[in-house]
């Protein structure tokens, strides 16, 4: 009973928490920004209720009992409809979903051209630590220089990588509690991005090409990014034993960074010599390993 009565008192506070924030957006529009003519009796800078609801195609009495907080149904076409007529931005569209009580939010979308210009910087600054940015769908977005030698074919999507590679020659050594976290966490951002075509994509030819992430996939573990002790491989020097730190990026939604330090002065060495190498020092390793074990001549 008391949950019950503290959802519906949730409820409450988000449906009134939703008619200030309507009000206060529609509020900051001139009605010469979208082509409404003021007229001479005009007593509110902004928009009318009446004016919001014909620019976004709804009812006017709907779209008056939404601003008023009523305990009404509101559709992701007609939210993203006032969105559009009340200009919101990313962060603010979603706000609206969540305040309008909608299962799955939209996600503010990830792309290099939303990397805020400081976070490259950054990652330069913390080589040589190998350090890197990744979308919540494992896209790596940007990364320094030590992640690209540690890493040399992790440039792209980690998760397939890490699942599609050999084992005896994957940088992520398949330890099966590192595996079934980075599923549980796609799974967990999955929620988010059920609807777009590029995560169907991704998962879908996971579960196709890997009965690992599958079998994974099917348990429906859910988790968010931690700080642990990773094993980092690479034919020309051996194991690196080192924490990797992630780092979440409240500016990118669901992003984070990573950062990888050795453990120890040993550790450290042996990752400053990989460092050391040159492009084709470390390439030959790989070509030897192909040569030997894969039939690559």
């Amino acid at each position: 009973m008391s949950d019950g009565v503290g959802r519906g008192a949730v409820r409450e506070t988000n449906r009134a928490q939703l008619a200030e924030f309507l009000k206060s957006r529609r509020a900051r529009i001139t009605p010469g920004e979208v082509g409404v003519l003021p007229g001479p009796r005009r007593r509110t800078p902004g928009l009318r209720r009446e004016e919001v609801a014909q620019l976004s195609g709804v009812g006017i009495t709907w779209y008056t009992w939404l601003e008023q907080g009523r305990p009404i149904n509101a559709s992701v076409q007609v939210l993203d409809a006032v969105s559009r007529t009340l200009r919101l931005d990313s962060a603010e569209r979603a706000h609206l979903y969540r305040l309008a009580g909608l299962p799955t939010v939209p996600a503010t979308a990830v792309a290099e051209a939303a990397i805020p210009p400081g976070v490259p910087l950054i990652l330069e600054q913390l080589d040589p630590l190998p350090a890197v940015l990744v979308s919540p769908k494992f896209d790596v977005l940007a990364h320094n220089d030590a992640y690209r030698r540690l890493f040399p074919c992790f440039t792209d999507n980690v998760l397939r990588r890490v699942f599609m590679t050999p084992d005896c020659c994957n940088p992520y050594a398949h330890n099966a509690d590192d595996l079934r976290r980075m599923v549980a966490y796609l799974r967990g951002a999955y929620a988010k991005h059920v609807d777009d075509p590029a995560w169907q994509s991704l998962v879908n030819g996971l579960r196709t090409d890997s009965p690992a992430f599958a079998t994974l996939w099917a348990s429906n573990d859910v988790a968010v990014p931690i700080s642990l002790i990773k094993e980092a491989r690479h034919l020309a020097v051996g194991t690196i034993t080192m924490h990797l730190t992630n780092l979440s990026l409240p500016l990118i939604d669901g992003a984070w960074m990573q950062v990888f330090t050795p453990v120890d002065e040993v550790q450290g060495a042996r990752l400053s010599a990989l460092l050391a190498m040159t492009d084709e020092q470390r390439r030959a390793a790989c070509a030897a390993h192909d040569r030997q074990w894969h039939s690559v001549s």
